[in-house]
């Protein structure tokens, strides 16, 4: 099957700043693809290009194999990190005013059963919390049925309920068979929406492939934590265990024989903690450096 999007050699340069180096990656139709890097990675400027808001310096997007125009820009929704709402309007009235700039908007029972907005929608939009804004900047993006969806950050500032209830609207999207372009500061959103994740560090594309094909390639390891103030000194030397801050970390390929030698030298298991690696430690490894400094 032919990507949605597929992206060749695209360069950006801005005088003596090369903001995105020859990268290129394909997008397939009804996935979750996850573009993830640090500030100043050439990630946002690797989406305002995919977006139609900047041109490249080199190289070339296509749409369904066709060369990116005004044409295909009609099929895409965008949901910006900042996005200004008109005030004294209410939630009903926004999407009102939104709709009547499209030809073939959706009805707005479907954009208000699909975004979970049906209990707000008398509200005036300065009254609405983290969540219920972020809610309806989603319903805007979606507003003309688009075949594509970028969403900018669309979690940031929400609290861990918020944004799990926004994590199941975005599986209800791609479950209407729409491609989801997602950047995020959040691995464990990465890691729960994400079918295809791209890292990007320096203007260059660094690893690409599922989160779990990444994950497989880079670690062989599952670790364990314990408080260092219960292991001494003399063993974290002898077995050369890394010290991160409080606590020693242990990394193992068999858990039970790493559980017999802690036992074996009478170290206490209290505050013990096992896990597999997962993207941070992942983005860890690759960059130097953790997502969200």
């Amino acid at each position: 099957m032919q990507p949605v999007i597929t992206v060749e050699a695209l360069v950006k340069t801005y005088k003596d700043v090369v903001a995105v180096n020859n990268i290129s990656f394909n997008i397939e139709k009804g996935h979750c693809f996850g573009l993830l890097g640090p500030n100043g990675a050439g990630k946002t400027t690797t989406i305002e290009m995919l977006e139609g808001i900047i041109s490249p310096t080199k190289g070339q997007i296509y749409y369904q194999g066709k060369v990116l125009d005004k044409a295909m820009l009609a099929k895409i929704g965008i949901q910006f990190q900042h996005t200004a709402l008109q005030d004294f309007l209410t939630v009903k009235e926004t999407l009102k005013l939104f709709s009547s700039f499209y030809d073939n908007a959706l009805p707005l029972s479907e954009l208000i059963n699909l975004c979970d907005l049906g209990d707000f929608l008398d509200r005036d939009n300065r009254k609405l919390s983290g969540g219920q804004r972020q809610r309806l900047l989603l319903a805007i993006a979606l507003i003309n049925d688009p075949e594509i969806v970028f969403l900018d950050e669309p979690t940031t500032g929400l609290d861990p309920q918020a944004r799990r209830n926004f994590w199941q609207l975005i599986k209800n999207i791609k479950a209407k068979n729409k491609t989801v372009i997602l950047t995020t500061h959040y691995m464990d959103e990465a890691e729960q929406l994400c079918d295809d994740i791209v890292i990007m560090d320096k203007g260059e594309i660094i690893a690409s492939g599922t989160p779990r094909q990444l994950l497989d390639k880079h670690f062989d390891d599952v670790f364990i934590y314990l408080p260092v103030t219960q292991v001494s000194d003399e063993l974290i030397t002898q077995y050369q265990w890394q010290v991160q801050d409080d606590r020693v970390e242990i990394a193992t390929k068999n858990v039970e024989q790493t559980l017999q030698t802690l036992m074996s030298h009478n170290i206490s298991l209290q505050g013990l903690h096992v896990k597999s690696a997962n993207l941070d430690d992942l983005f860890l490894k690759l960059t130097g450096h953790s997502l969200r400094e």
